[in-house]
């Protein structure tokens, strides 16, 4: 497999220097900023280690001859930390921040198990308890808004704890005509000053006690394409690898949660 996707490694590494530069962490001579991006990402989108152990040994055995200048473990971990700024960077860049319809909702990202919770000290002061419908989990909240052809549009992460239709001003912008979302997303304290600001209409089913409202067809099309959003959280979370509990820092979450958004970004452009 490494044989066969090594000419795409450079392809991404072009894509990842255009936003980021040939920067050298901290002036050091060596490894680039890029290039250090560009191993994250490529990790995400083949091999998924959760690790950054194995992933700078995955590097050692099978692309010495793309990044010869690779750091020791220690220095390699530090320089990952180093680059969050610029993995942020291009993912906006990534983002199709144009939709003029979108679909949003959230997902939980538990980081222990619940059992854990009272014990759990890595990330302790940026966590908390949240409940969805599958009952209750502890670690953050993964928001986000896609777009027809499941392209993120914009994402945050928040702790588990924070209401989903809070988020509906940073999941939209003043090009965003529709607002697709469950009915968490049709508040009018949330919606209201978003119709006023950007003309942004949220569509969502409405409340189990308000269900007599009417629905068009164009409506329930819309509501009923919102599943798109719920597979794409089945491939992260699934297929991607991004629940963990390896990290050792609220930044080491950081450094495994942005390679992999932004893999799954340039899977499905």
């Amino acid at each position: 497999m490494h044989s066969l996707c090594t000419d795409r490694i450079t392809e991404l590494f072009v894509l990842v220097d255009e936003q980021i530069g040939e920067e050298y962490i901290t002036g050091r001579p060596g490894i680039t900023k890029s290039e250090v991006a560009t191993i994250l990402i490529w990790n995400a989108l083949v091999e998924k280690q959760y690790l950054l152990k194995d992933i700078h040994g995955w590097v050692e055995r099978h692309y010495q001859k793309e990044f010869p200048k690779m750091p020791s473990y220690c220095s390699f971990v530090e320089r990952c930390h180093q680059v969050l700024p610029d993995l942020h960077t291009v993912l906006q860049s990534l983002l199709a921040s144009s939709a003029q319809v979108r679909w949003l909702d959230s997902t939980m990202v538990p980081v222990c198990k619940e059992h854990r919770a009272g014990s759990y000290r890595v990330a302790r002061e940026v966590v908390a308890w949240g409940k969805n419908h599958q009952g209750f989990h502890f670690g953050f909240k993964l928001h986000g808004s896609i777009n027809e052809a499941g392209q993120f549009c914009a994402v945050a992460l928040t702790s588990a704890d924070v209401y989903d239709g809070h988020m509906s001003k940073k999941l939209t912008d003043d090009k965003t005509i529709i607002a697709v979302g469950d009915t968490h997303y049709g508040g009018k304290a949330q919606t209201e000053p978003l119709r006023e600001q950007n003309g942004t209409i949220f569509l969502a089913y409405p409340h189990p006690k308000k269900n007599k409202q009417l629905l068009a067809s164009w409506q329930k099309l819309l509501l009923d394409y919102r599943a798109k959003i719920e597979c794409v959280w089945d491939r992260l979370k699934e297929h991607m690898r991004l629940v963990t509990s390896f990290p050792r820092s609220a930044r080491g979450y950081l450094v495994h949660y942005l390679p992999i958004i932004i893999g799954y970004q340039l899977s499905v452009k």
